[in-house]
């Protein structure tokens, strides 16, 4: 059967619903002020708020569930709360985390200076710079901390996990893509330029969530070049399809400011390439993901499949 028809017929909604709500209790319960409670810690109330507004009641959770599909890709368990499926909810919570610390400081007048994200005020509007930046750098610690617990995952996994983590977050990943994103207003890059600045700046963080989950399991040499394949073609259709809806849909749709990035004269793959020339992008980017979980010798990879899906045709 065509791996598209096998994806049409997999129930990504009803998936996703649950795989969503284990999320996102996890998350209500790590980002609070009981977090290092156990050590003696309370985080302040007012930095916590902060944290909770930029984490919680919002986002798509592409990440976490990248992180929970490519585990239960490679064998692992989503039905048990010990074990893999420990590390793999422990994995999704914490790129999520990377994942709003990095928007929150994006949002920044240092930054992007916006007002709107996920449908409400960001949050140096609503706390002020100096607290949202705080609650950036708390939510970053955090994403690591939630990666080394007392028990229930190995050390080496621990590091393994650490190190995919920190990497796609680092200079060489989500940050140093942000630097020459702000330093490429009004500089016209060429298409592979642009290409390298979106798979740091969006595509890293992406890629490493489904290597993430592949490290919650036991995967094969081809198995693992497979998924790292898909991840990179998911991450980079993942801003192309951003750029698209920046130019074609509403603040309401978005649920943040649109039109920005030609606003403050920075390229995209619709000012290099048209409109329709990154939509046909886009669709080479999903038709390339799927033939590499064709390839991965993988058994279980339809939430994958759905998820390429939604990558590349949401509306938001």
């Amino acid at each position: 059967m065509d791996a598209r028809v096998k994806s049409a017929a997999f129930d990504l909604g009803a998936w996703s619903s649950v795989q969503l709500d284990r999320v996102e209790r996890a998350l209500a319960l790590w980002v609070s002020a009981e977090t290092n409670a156990t050590a003696g810690h309370h985080a302040p109330a007012d930095l916590v708020a902060a944290m909770r507004y930029a984490v919680l009641d919002g986002g798509k959770r592409l990440r976490p569930l990248l992180v929970l599909a490519a585990a239960q890709a490679v064998g692992s368990s989503l039905a048990e709360p010990t074990g893999a499926h420990e590390a793999a909810l422990r994995a999704a919570c914490a790129v999520e985390l990377i994942h709003a610390y990095s928007l929150v400081h994006d949002d920044l007048p240092c930054m992007d200076n916006d007002v709107l994200r996920r449908g409400k005020a960001t949050v140096h509007v609503k706390f002020g710079e100096a607290r949202a930046l705080l609650a950036g750098d708390a939510l970053q610690a955090l994403a690591f901390e939630l990666l080394t617990p007392d028990e229930g995952m190995s050390t080496e996994q621990q590091a393994h996990l650490c190190r995919l983590l920190a990497r796609a977050a680092g200079s060489a990943g989500m940050a140093g893509g942000q630097a020459i994103d702000l330093a490429s207003v009004g500089v016209a890059l060429n298409e592979n330029q642009l290409r390298q600045m979106h798979r740091l700046k969006t595509g890293a963080l992406l890629q490493a969530s489904v290597m993430m989950g592949a490290a919650c399991g036991k995967v094969t040499a081809q198995a693992h070049a497979a998924l790292e394949s898909y991840g990179g073609a998911i991450g980079l259709a993942f801003q192309v399809v951003d750029d698209i809806l920046d130019v074609t849909a509403d603040s309401a749709t978005l649920g943040k400011t649109p039109g920005k990035d030609a606003d403050h004269g920075k390229p995209t793959y619709v000012s290099l390439l048209g409109l329709e020339r990154s939509a046909a992008y886009a669709q080479e980017l999903y038709a390339q993901a799927l033939a590499d979980l064709a390839g991965s010798g993988l058994s279980n990879t339809l939430a994958l499949q759905g998820l390429a899906n939604m990558v590349v045709n949401r509306v938001s």
